[in-house]
């Protein structure tokens, strides 16, 4: 990138005129349209925009434009210290909390980086030091372990997911008699798919059950990943391996029973030792299904034709009892996103863009902690109280300033 090159395509071009274009290439989809981190983006390059041009309803901040001049903001008005007036202007104008304050500045940041990369400007401004120096400082909470799923968002995740499932099974189970073979497996599959995943959300929602507890972690043979010889439906039970290296029972809420049910009906595994989460990735399955039936003794053809019987290598798995691999914990992110972008989930953070597995925990911990104190959170969510103090130490904060807030009332009353 030369110099001229970010003058010429730089300095004269409008910052609004740059915002579509980075937003396709952050979007999600064709054409890059969806996701949450274009949507959260978009509004907040839509406020620089309009700070830059003096349109922040402060008649003491003219904007960045030279008073003699008659345009909108460009990349030539751009440099350090604009991007330093606006950290100030996040950290202090608009009140906002310190991780909030930095998300938001991430946002122009690495907007600001793109810019550098396409040639519209030379330097990335908003990365100086001189130019972060008005952010106030790391409060050494990590924005990734902060996410906690909202009773909207739990709701509506868990609505939407139900649904699928239930359109799913109905359509499997109200074909037609004489539809094709292929078809109807076809359509058993995908109610399989939707089965598990509406289970995998629910469970998730409102067991406050770890992730790594419930799925595989390839790096650790003991966590392979629960099987359904480790559930106790009649008993709202499940057996984990906790993250304290032992086994204990986690508890299966009312809500969680009817989808697991459902699902273990429609999967119908050949053992309970099957995986409660199976996986459906199709290479992983086509390279199990080939090396588990030449063990058998079939040849590569004879192999290649039960196959082709089959719409699907997870259904060959099943009726040949061939058990898959649980869902790693990694695959469960990736289900979470592809539902949370379908279901059109609000999302506004600085880390993860869905509906990510702790946040189902840590916003069953909100509800027990607000509902039945922190004794009672401790025991579901498998933690000490003193650390379920710590990490919901924001609820009691809130309680405390309603008593204070009760107290001066009652005083003032008093007076009159």
């Amino acid at each position: 990138m030369t110099s001229e090159k970010t003058s010429v395509e730089g300095t004269e071009r409008s910052l609004a005129s740059s915002f579509e274009r980075y937003l396709q290439d952050k979007g999600k989809g064709r054409g890059g349209d969806g996701g949450n981190y274009r949507r959260n983006a978009a509004r907040e390059l839509e406020r620089f925009a309009e700070w830059a041009a003096g349109d922040r309803g402060r008649d003491d901040w003219p904007g960045i434009v030279p008073d003699d001049a008659d345009r909108e903001p460009t990349f030539g008005d751009l440099d350090e210290r604009v991007f330093r007036e606006y950290a100030r202007h996040l950290a202090g104008d608009r009140g906002l909390k310190q991780n909030t304050v930095q998300t938001y500045y991430r946002y122009i940041s690495a907007w600001c980086g793109w810019c550098v990369n396409e040639g519209y400007l030379e330097a990335h401004y908003a990365q100086r030091a001189s130019a972060m120096a008005p952010l106030p400082e790391d409060d050494g909470r990590k924005p990734g372990d902060q996410q906690a799923w909202t009773s909207k968002q739990r709701h509506a995740f868990t609505r939407y997911v139900d649904q699928q499932a239930r359109n799913a099974i109905e359509e499997y189970t109200t074909l037609p008699e004489g539809t094709d073979p292929l078809d109807k497996q076809r359509a058993r599959y995908a109610a399989l798919k939707a089965a598990r995943d509406r289970a995998l959300v629910f469970v998730l929602a409102y067991t406050a059950v770890r992730v790594g507890e419930l799925l595989r972690d390839p790096d650790d043979p003991r966590r392979r990943g629960v099987r359904w010889e480790d559930l106790s439906l009649d008993d709202g039970s499940m057996d984990v391996y906790r993250k304290k290296q032992q086994w204990d029972a986690a508890s299966l809420p009312e809500p969680v029973i009817s989808p697991l049910k459902s699902y273990r009906q429609l999967l119908n595994p050949p053992t309970d030792r099957w995986p409660v989460f199976p996986t459906f990735d199709q290479r992983t399955l086509a390279d199990l299904i080939n090396t588990e039936l030449s063990n058998r003794g079939e040849q590569p053809a004879a192999i290649d034709d039960r196959r082709e019987e089959y719409a699907r290598d997870f259904l060959l798995a099943l009726e040949a009892d061939i058990r898959p691999p649980s869902i790693t914990t990694d695959g469960a992110r990736s289900i979470l996103r592809r539902l949370t972008e379908s279901a059109a989930i609000d999302v506004d953070h600085p880390k993860h863009e869905y509906l990510a597995p702790h946040g189902g925990r840590r916003g069953m911990g909100e509800v027990l902690v607000r509902a039945f104190g922190y004794t009672v959170a401790a025991r579901y969510l498998d933690n000490s109280e003193e650390m379920v103090r710590e990490r919901y130490s924001h609820i009691e904060a809130g309680e405390l300033g309603d008593i204070a807030t009760e107290a001066l009332d009652e005083i003032d009353m008093d007076l009159e």
